[in-house]
């Protein structure tokens, strides 16, 4: 079974930078993409980035555009999450996805989801 642990999630003042990561263990079938999600209680799981199975292809959501960026380290099964310019409105739990397409099927899998507090 496929597990992400994220980590490097804290307090930070707005303007500072922090990078998250996210080590996967266990076997998944099929071409798996992995992206970024943050959460504020009481709200929806927002969209943030993602990266291609080939790391070819990245996208952001505009609100993180030019800030973060996302990368990934095979060798390591870990996933990135390099963010500068921090401002009060990133603070939320960050969690990574993996999706995994194998024919027509496909499977998720969470992590548990990391802190960040940015204060102004």
């Amino acid at each position: 079974q496929v597990q992400l642990v994220e980590s490097g999630g804290g307090p930070v003042q707005a303007g500072e930078s922090l990078r998250l990561s996210c080590a996967a263990s266990g076997y998944s079938r099929g071409a798996c993409a992995m992206s970024w999600y943050r959460q504020v209680p009481g709200e929806e799981r927002d969209f943030v980035s993602s990266i291609s199975s080939s790391g070819l292809t990245t996208t952001y959501a505009d609100s993180v555009k030019g800030r973060f960026t996302i990368s990934q380290d095979n060798a390591k099964n870990t996933l990135y999450l390099k963010m500068n310019n921090l401002k009060p409105e990133d603070t939320a739990i960050y969690y990574c996805k993996r999706t995994c397409t194998y024919g027509i099927s496909q499977q998720y899998f969470w992590g548990q989801g990391t802190q960040v507090t940015v204060s102004s």
